[in-house]
């Protein structure tokens, strides 16, 4: 169990890592658009070979369509997401947003139970997410009402997709190796941006201000989820989950400590007890 956990791990820390070089660029569409378009077009051969060789079956083939939509829809979403809310925000509660929810709809319409720990991990994660929200607050710089609720409403709404491209990936490892799988997602992932890709037109700008942090990012982005897909092959999707995380604080403090974002102790605070709550949800709930 230690392989996979040390992979999971990782994967937090690489997403985060990524996540930052995002919110820093100067177009998060065509930005996000760029690290993934590379990967894509070195592994588009695998996917290929793989097909090739080993032909799936419609309803195979219907996963990886559904999949490649997910991935279309979560793109789009998390740059938006990206241009409206601070890393040290919205990043907790994107990543929180699917341990939160699928408790809660296994209780409400599943007749499932949760344990003492299971609710005070949901007590956690509701009072992390609130006090992230900023309702109700003041900027502390300028007096006046902290932003709307839009940029935490497209952060659940990116980890609601999150939710659903994670349990379809799930399947499509039983038909599909991760790499192959991983190209899957690239190719939705590249879709979904393209058309705001086309509507910019910044793309040279982009290259010409971030490259390297374009070309770093290409590796971690796609690198991350691979790390997972590994350790999904080796230990249950229930208790790697919510290890992986553990990304929601390297967030928090990528972003106070190298974007300068303001509220600082607040919302590293906010990120540990949303982690807290996801671990407890996870391994004891």
């Amino acid at each position: 169990m230690i392989l996979p956990i040390m992979l999971v791990l990782a994967s937090g820390m690489a997403h985060a890592v990524w996540s930052m070089f995002t919110k820093r660029s100067l177009n998060k569409s065509v930005f996000l658009w760029s690290i993934m378009m590379i990967p894509t077009i070195i592994l588009l051969p695998v996917l290929i070979v793989e097909l090739a060789r080993e032909p799936l079956s419609l309803a195979a083939y219907a996963l990886l369509i559904l999949s490649m939509g997910l991935q279309a829809l979560y793109s789009w979403l998390l740059s938006q997401t990206y241009e409206l809310g601070d890393l040290s925000q919205i990043y907790p509660i994107m990543r929180g947003t699917s341990t939160l929810l699928i408790p809660l709809i296994g209780v409400t319409f599943l007749g499932e139970t949760l344990s003492l720990y299971g609710w005070i991990g949901i007590a956690c994660m509701l009072g992390g997410f609130t006090v992230l929200s900023g309702v109700g607050s003041r900027d502390i710089t300028t007096g006046s009402r902290v932003k709307g609720l839009k940029p935490v409403l497209m952060a659940l709404s990116v980890g609601l997709c999150t939710t659903s491209y994670v349990f379809v990936d799930k399947l499509n490892l039983e038909h599909i190796s991760p790499l192959s799988l991983l190209e899957v997602t690239n190719i939705g992932f590249v879709a979904g941006l393209t058309p705001a890709l086309l509507a910019s037109r910044q793309l040279r700008q982009e290259w010409k201000v971030n490259r390297s942090t374009i070309m770093l990012g290409a590796l971690l982005n796609p690198g991350s989820y691979l790390l997972f897909l590994f350790a999904l092959q080796q230990a249950p999707m229930a208790r790697l989950g919510p290890l992986r995380e553990v990304g929601t604080i390297f967030a928090a403090f990528l972003g106070i400590l190298l974007l300068k974002e303001q509220q600082g102790k607040k919302r590293i605070l906010c990120s540990v007890v949303i982690f807290a709550g996801i671990l407890l949800i996870g391994m004891w709930g």
